[in-house]
């Protein structure tokens, strides 16, 4: 099972009622904002921290461009999450 690819100015969607929104990149990039809600969970610290997250619940993810988002959606499939999103374009696409 793969993870599933959306726009990231669809994030709203993606995330429903019950997704756990994670920002991926390092706290210096956030320091500049974040998507309303997102959690900064950096993919350096990442796989120390995927414990904070519900494997049950969806998980959409966003970084700068959406290439280490889409890694780490990679990760979490891998580990057994089957609801995984990765924001297409990031934080560079998104229109707010």
């Amino acid at each position: 099972m793969a993870h599933i690819e959306t726009d990231v100015n669809e994030y709203r969607t993606a995330v429903g009622a019950d997704g756990q929104l994670v920002d991926v990149r390092e706290p210096a990039e956030v320091a500049a904002g974040m998507l309303p809600d997102a959690v900064n969970i950096p993919m350096s610290k990442f796989v120390e921290r995927v414990n904070e997250l519900d494997p049950e619940r969806p998980v959409v993810l966003v970084c700068r461009s959406g290439n280490r988002s889409g890694q780490v959606a990679e990760y979490l499939v891998g580990h057994g999450f089957t609801k995984v999103v990765n924001l297409t374009g990031g934080m560079m696409r998104y229109s707010g």
